[in-house]
Formats: structure tokens, C-alpha cells, sequence
């Protein structure tokens, strides 16, 4: 996969507007992903278990469970359309990715891939489709017998409806949705690495990614300092072209852009300040902070999945805790604290998935649990927590045929 590297940065330019080092970054972290599942090969394992019947050998036996649907979305293409797929495959079942209608060409490239590599005809298959035409693909895959594993990557709105499909149709379903990831700031934080943290987490892939910082819940003791300091390294961060060296290329569509300015409307009428950015020209919005964002405030609830993001107030720790916690989603979320107990305490009691301390909401690793709670969506993609997700675990047994019968 690495070698297709300039051939996939091009379609993720031309598909997407990403720039070329999120297109590599994508590669780079599909190819650990691929390589993970291969190592999972050797952990599908089984156990024997005590019997109470005498003579007899009773063992749990993880197998394949059949054919899995992977529905990836386009934001990070490479990376969640691979993870749709291998894991399912490494686990011994054939899949059927259906691309993204805004970049089937990168996906597509995928099945390409994993093809010319050796896998036998039939293991990977890519489905491409019209827009129009989606929900009644998704509908007659999920039900279709021979499909055994549903997993989605992409909005909750979406992802509630396959849901409810997969229920209807008794389907296992991986989901893993929206998130308004919080970034907490205790005033012992040491600020500096608090703005790396949040500079990285909020605007990489122009902040078009499911765990993206959307809220940095910052102390009220240390908020002026931490918001000046982020205001100045935002601003001066480059937008435009995505060809060109830029940080923050195009968002994927006029709609996504609109919306940024909707929220910095809304956030400005209702008394918030826009610290730094709050332009654009066409799809090219720059980086920006909203300080002093409130409830009444859409972007304080609403997943911008955007460059625009909120800092929000707070009097203590238990009252960052509290807002933190007071949304819909929970995938990922981040503590800046120099106390770790603390910040350890604060992490168990956070309504998240995921929780890094002293770093960013953004983060991925092949071999790590991935995955959400609440409107989050449930199930979870990496390392051996994903073999429980695509396989069956069964009770077999060999027994004594002369064994006594009550009757």
C-alpha cells in the first residue's frame, strides 16, 4: 500500500480536498492497520472449559461468521475504509466495502490493492453507487441472509437508521458516529503543550474528523492566558489550496462551509468573541476560536466537523466534568493536568470511549479498542477487542457415546 501513496494523495485531493500530508498520514496508518490484522490471525484462539458431565471435553471455538458489510465514510478514506475490511478478513470472513459516494475512486483503490496482493476472488468486493441510490443498497445489504456483520463509520443520523436495520434483521453492528470531543484544561496545566495539543486535535483535516477537539473547557483561572496563546498560534496558521503547503485545505463541500459560518453567526449574535480566523473564501475556511461560548449557543452542542471551534469556561475541575459530559456523543475526549490523579479521576467519570491524558482528542492506533459510547454509537474496531466483532463464538463439545441417560 505505501507504494500507491502518490496515486492515492491524488484522489484524495481531487475526491475530498485533503491535503497531501493527511493523504499520507492515511496511508501510512491503513498500512499498520493491515499489518495489525495480520498479527490478529494468530490471537482468534478458543478454550477448553470444566465440564460437569464426566468423559467429556467441552471447548469454545471462535469462527468466521460469514459475510461482512463495511460502510466507510469519506473523510479519512484510506484509514476507515481499511479498517472496515481487515479485521473482518483477518478473522477468516469475505466483505463487501460500500464506498462513499463523495470518493469511490480512493476506496475503490482499496479492493484494487488488497486484490493485487493475493486475496482470492471474491474475499474483497467494492460496491460503488449514487448518491440517490443509497439507502435502498444499504437496506437490501443488511438484509440479504448471507450477510452475517454490519460496521459503519459515519454520522449519527445515519448510523442510528442502520441500526435499527441491523436489529431488524438480528445483524451484529459495529457503529461508530459523531462526536463533540472535549479538550479540559485545568488551570495546572502546562499551557504550551495544552496548545499543541489543541491546535493539533482541532484543526487537522480541517477539523473533518470524528474524535476532532470540538470543546476546550478551559479553567477560568488560567482561560485568559490559554486563549491568548491559542488565538495567536491560529492565526497564524496557513488555509488555501490543498496542492499548495498549506495546514487547512478544503472542506468537502459548500454546505460543510456554510454551516461555519452559520455557527460563528449564531456564537457572535448570542455574545460570544471570535478570537482568531472566522473567514473563508469558498471552501477554504480558516482556522478559528469562539471564546466565551455558552448553552444557548449552537456550536456548544452541534458537531461542527469543521475549523471552528469553541472555548468554554469553567469555574472548577468538577465543573469541567459537568460540561464535558453534557452532550449526546461520546467517543473521544482529553485532560491537561499536571496532577495525574486528578486528571485520572476525572477520566473514569467522563462519558467517553476514549480519554488521553496530557493529549490530544486526536489519536489512532491499529491495536487500540476504538470506538464510543451514547450517540457515539457501540462496538469496537482494533486489536483483539475487533475479533469478538466479526467472529462466533460456539460451545463443541466430544463426548462418551456410551454415557448413561436418565431415561
Amino acid at each position: 500500500m505505501s507504494s500507491k501513496v502518490a496515486e492515492f494523495t491524488k484522489l484524495m485531493v481531487e475526491e475530498i480536498g485533503a491535503t497531501k500530508g493527511w493523504a499520507g498520514f492515511n496511508v501510512k496508518l491503513a498500512s499498520g492497520i493491515l499489518i495489525e490484522a495480520a498479527a490478529m490471525t494468530t490471537h482468534i484462539v478458543g478454550e477448553v472449559i470444566p465440564a460437569d458431565k464426566p468423559g467429556t471435553l467441552s471447548m469454545a471455538m471462535r469462527e468466521a461468521a460469514g459475510v461482512c458489510l463495511g460502510i466507510a465514510p469519506w473523510n479519512a478514506p484510506i484509514i476507515l475504509g481499511v479498517r472496515a475490511v481487515a479485521m473482518p478478513i483477518a478473522c477468516g470472513n469475505s466483505v463487501i466495502l460500500k464506498a462513499s459516494e463523495i470518493c469511490p475512486a480512493t476506496h475503490s483503490l482499496i479492493g484494487e490493492i488488497l486484490t493485487e496482493a493475493g486475496l482470492p476472488n471474491g474475499v474483497i468486493n467494492i460496491l460503488t453507487n449514487a448518491p440517490e441510490d443509497a439507502p435502498q443498497i444499504v437496506e437490501a445489504l443488511i438484509a440479504h441472509p448471507k450477510v452475517r456483520r454490519v460496521n459503519f463509520t459515519g454520522s449519527t443520523q445515519v448510523g442510528r437508521r442502520i441500526g435499527e436495520l441491523a436489529g431488524r434483521h438480528l445483524k451484529p453492528a459495529l457503529l461508530e458516529l459523531g462526536g463533540k470531543a472535549p479538550l479540559i484544561i485545568l488551570k495546572d496545566a502546562d499551557l504550551d503543550a495544552a496548545v499543541n495539543a489543541a491546535i493539533f486535535g482541532s484543526f487537522m483535516n480541517q477539523g473533518q474528523i470524528c474524535m476532532s477537539t470540538e470543546r476546550i473547557i478551559v479553567d477560568d483561572a488560567i482561560a485568559d492566558e490559554f486563549s491568548a496563546k491559542l488565538a495567536a498560534r491560529t492565526a497564524q496558521l496557513p488555509a488555501g489550496n490543498p496542492r499548495d503547503q498549506v495546514v487547512l485545505g478544503s472542506l468537502v463541500d459548500e454546505s460543510a462551509a456554510l454551516k461555519m459560518d452559520e455557527l460563528i453567526a449564531d456564537a457572535k449574535e448570542k455574545g460570544a468573541k471570535i478570537s482568531a480566523g472566522g473567514s473563508r473564501n469558498g471552501t477554504i475556511v480558516d482556522a478559528t476560536i469562539i471564546d466565551h461560548v455558552n448553552e444557548t449557543m449552537r456550536i456548544y452542542s452541534e458537531e461542527s466537523f469543521g475549523p471552528v471551534k469553541s472555548i468554554i469556561r469553567v469555574k472548577d475541575s468538577e465543573h469541567a466534568l459537568q460540561v464535558a459530559n453534557d452532550t449526546e456523543y461520546g467517543l473521544s475526549a482529553a485532560i491537561f493536568s499536571q496532577n495525574i490523579k486528578t486528571a485520572m479521576s476525572i477520566a473514569r467519570r467522563l462519558e467517553t470511549g476514549i480519554c488521553h491524558i496530557n493529549g490530544p482528542t486526536l489519536s489512532d492506533e491499529p491495536q487500540m479498542p476504538f470506538g464510543g459510547v451514547k450517540n457515539s454509537g457501540y462496538g469496537r474496531f482494533g486489536g483483539k477487542a475487533s475479533i469478538n466483532e466479526f467472529t462466533d463464538l460456539r460451545w463443541i463439545t466430544i463426548e462418551d457415546p456410551d454415557q448413561h441417560y436418565p431415561f
